[in-house]
């Protein structure tokens, strides 16, 4: 299976009292060696040969949610900062009618840096009116000396991610519990990709939405086998049981779902996993 996302114009739905916009900031490049699954080798090599490609393309998405109030992101992409491929949703934005000063609230879902870059204009805020909420528990982890040291090397970014957010942003940062947090949004903890990443819960009468972050990387493949994980997961075991978890509720509760690196879906239960099919 050979599953490559290609960076797509923006799209948009309405769920609840808000009409959310995915835009698509860059594509990232991942060695197939990026692959991990919990069951051990044999069964990470089954997974690589099914693919049959050296290399993993993710699109990467965040999510613009506008109402009466204005306007909310969840995550903001990975911005210049992560090269010149990246950023482009800037533009995107822009010809949306969407100006960096229109925006009120950031919802990060956790702290990585194709998550959180697009938040800086160099030392300064792009979002220069925005209150970031970032959660908790992400944000004590990972202001953590103690953690910091007991994290591999190769796993610590999102330290440095953190102190840059808050240098930047500094008294305009809010920690977000688990919970109500704006208008029809509801924060729910879905931790093992880092320990406090949060998916956000969109109300709607007729339709929900769950922005999950980076629950799945590879719809296809993770949705059938929610034990295939990416190195970048802090905690592979308990990525995995959040993984078949947050799969369960959204086909049980007809939600559709949307991530960081998937666009818009739903998730249908079938007898050998589940799937998920765009919206």
């Amino acid at each position: 299976m050979q599953e490559r996302t290609t960076l797509t114009a923006p799209c948009s739905h309405n769920f609840g009292r808000y009409e959310v916009t995915c835009f698509c900031d860059g594509v990232f490049q991942a060695p197939i060696g990026a692959l991990i699954h919990i069951d051990g080798e044999t069964a990470r090599q089954s997974v690589i040969a099914e693919w049959g490609n050296p290399n993993i393309q993710l699109d990467v998405n965040f999510y613009a949610l506008r109402d009466t109030n204005g306007i909310t992101l969840v995550d903001t992409g990975g911005g210049p900062s992560l090269g010149p491929s990246f950023g482009l949703a800037r533009i995107a934005m822009r010809d949306a009618g969407i100006l960096p000063e229109d925006v009120s609230h950031v919802l990060l879902t956790h702290i990585h840096d194709d998550h959180v870059f697009g938040l800086f204009d160099g030392s300064l805020p792009y979002f220069a009116n925005a209150e970031v909420l970032v959660p908790e528990t992400d944000m004590a982890f990972f202001l953590d000396p103690a953690a910091r040291e007991a994290t591999p090397e190769a796993r610590r970014g999102g330290f440095s991610v953190a102190e840059r957010l808050q240098e930047t942003y500094g008294t305009r940062i809010q920690k977000c519990p688990e919970g109500h947090v704006l208008p029809g949004i509801e924060a729910r903890r879905l931790p093992g990709h880092t320990p406090g990443h949060t998916g956000y819960l969109l109300h709607g009468n007729d339709d929900t939405l769950f922005i999950w972050g980076d629950v799945l990387h590879l719809g296809a493949l993770q949705s059938r086998d929610p034990n295939i994980g990416m190195i970048y997961d802090l905690s592979p075991v308990v990525a995995a049981t959040t993984r078949q978890t947050a799969l369960e509720h959204a086909a049980r509760g007809g939600w559709a779902v949307a991530g960081g690196h998937i666009g818009f879906g739903r998730v249908h239960c079938m007898e050998d996993g589940y799937r998920i099919s765009e919206l």
